[in-house]
C-alpha cells in the first residue's frame, strides 16, 4: 500500500484537493488517473479511501468512500536530543525514529551543542515522508527548539530518564521501563550532557541511565532508546 499525507482532512469531510506539488507527483510520476484508490492519513491516525475524481496535475482532487481511525499507543514516547554537529546525522535518527513509533520530538540546545541554530522545515519533511514510508497514521510531533535548563523545568508524565556517558552511577533503562508509561528522554550533544547539566536533570527528577556498554553517537544514542521503549511495549 502507498500511503499520502493531507493534515487538512477531517473525518467529516467529503472530498478534498491535493496541493500542487503532491497533484504532480500523483499525477505525472505515479501516474495516478481518475477512479483510482488512495489511501491517506491527516497524521492524526486516520486513514482515508480515496478516489480521484478529477485527475489534474495542478489540482488532483479525490472524494472519501470511507476512513478508519488507529489507536493510539499506550505510551507516549518523548526523546529530547541535542542537535548534531552534522545535520544528515540529526535528519537520520529524525527518519528512523518515525519509522520505529516515537511520538515526539524535541530539539535540545545544551552547553557542548556544536549546532545551535536550527530550522525545523526540512526536519517536519523528513517526518512526514518516513509516515508515509513507514505505513503510520500518526505524525510525530516536532516541537521548536529549546535551552536544556528550560526543557527541564517543563513537567512531564511518566518516567524520565537522562542518558549520558560520564562515569557515575547509571541504572539500565532496559531494566527500568515500565510497560504502558509515558517516557520522557534526554540525549546530549556529541560531547556530551556537562555535570552541572546532569546535576540539573537528577533535581528534576530524572533518572540517569546507561544505553549499554559501548559509546555512542548522539543519534546512535537516540534510536537505542527509543527502539528500548517501542519494543518493551510490543
Amino acid at each position: 500500500m502507498q500511503l499520502f499525507y493531507n493534515q487538512n482532512i477531517t473525518e467529516t469531510a467529503t472530498s478534498f484537493v491535493f496541493d500542487k506539488e503532491e497533484s504532480k507527483h500523483i499525477i505525472k510520476v505515479l501516474r495516478k488517473k481518475e477512479a483510482d484508490i488512495l489511501f491517506v492519513t491527516n497524521g492524526l491516525g486516520f486513514l482515508f479511501t480515496t478516489e480521484i475524481t478529477i485527475a489534474s496535475d495542478n489540482k488532483c482532487t479525490v472524494k472519501i468512500n470511507s476512513f478508519e481511525k488507529q489507536e493510539k499507543s499506550k505510551f507516549h514516547l518523548h526523546l529530547a536530543v541535542a542537535p548534531t554537529k552534522m545535520n544528515e546525522r540529526y535528519e537520520w535518527f529524525l527518519e528512523k525514529a518515525t519509522e520505529i513509533g516515537i511520538q515526539e520530538i524535541t530539539p535540545i540546545i545544551c552547553e557542548h551543542s556544536e549546532r545551535k541554530v536550527i530550522k525545523t522545515d526540512r526536519f517536519q519533511k523528513i517526518l512526514e515522508s518516513a509516515m508515509k514510508q513507514s505505513l503510520h497514521y500518526f505524525l510525530p510531533k516536532l516541537n521548536e527548539p529549546i535551552a536544556y535548563k528550560d526543557f527541564i523545568k517543563k513537567e512531564f508524565n511518566g518516567q524520565k530518564f537522562i542518558a549520558h556517558c560520564v562515569e557515575t552511577d547509571k541504572k539500565s533503562l532496559k531494566n527500568e521501563l515500565e510497560v504502558c508509561e509515558d517516557v520522557t528522554i534526554l540525549i546530549g550533544p556529541e560531547g556530551d550532557f556537562s555535570v552541572k547539566e546532569i546535576q540539573q536533570a537528577i533535581e528534576s527528577s530524572f533518572i540517569p541511565v546507561s544505553l549499554g556498554n559501548t559509546r555512542l553517537r548522539t543519534e546512535t544514542a537516540a534510536i537505542v532508546a527509543c527502539h528500548s521503549v517501542v519494543f518493551r511495549n510490543e
